[in-house]
């Protein structure tokens, strides 16, 4: 199965599950409204193998939430890559109540305008032990861009990215705060 077909199955399964599961982040009302949720076309140049690098100094940083409140999560590293031509970094965390899930908020420029102002997420999959796929394809958004009842950490200023990244998950137009 081809890369484009994956992600775009991926996509119609979560769609499934917003629309039909009781544990989806939308209301009942939203849940009735919904028809799918907005992405970017599938682009494989968002998919980027990358180094982990991690720090000597691992300390721990506290992340504001939507709701106003702080979260500690472990600084673990960092991951460079290019993006037509443009250098950046993402800094990866970790939570202390979880070691083996890599946390990665990000904003970019595309925050605000078409996706989610406060930033999205983007998971990482392992593929050895310093190298992890990083794909943007597969950003999100957390649960709090769909209504106000989740608390999600916003995005430390050292992950906000001074590119667009045109891929994954757009903005929500029917959130309730």
């Amino acid at each position: 199965m081809s890369y484009k077909k994956e992600v775009t199955l991926f996509r119609i399964e979560k769609d499934k599950f917003f629309k039909n599961s009781h544990h989806s982040p939308l209301t009942e009302n939203q849940r009735q409204r919904f028809t799918q949720l907005e992405y970017f076309p599938v682009d494989e140049k968002y998919r980027l193998k990358v180094k982990l690098h991690k720090l000597d100094n691992q300390e721990t940083v506290t992340m504001q939430t939507s709701d106003g409140l702080w979260r500690d999560y472990i600084r673990y590293g960092y991951f460079d890559f290019e993006i037509d031509g443009q250098k950046a970094r993402l800094y990866v965390y970790r939570s202390s109540d979880n070691p083996d899930y890599y946390f990665i908020p990000f904003k970019d420029k595309t925050s605000g305008k078409e996706t989610y102002g406060a930033g999205r997420y983007v998971e990482v999959e392992q593929v050895s032990d310093d190298e992890f796929i990083l794909d943007f394809n597969m950003a999100y958004n957390p649960y709090c861009a769909y209504n106000g009842r989740f608390s999600c950490p916003i995005p430390p200023r050292e992950n906000w990215l001074d590119i667009p990244i045109y891929a994954g998950e757009k903005s929500y137009p029917d959130a309730e705060y």
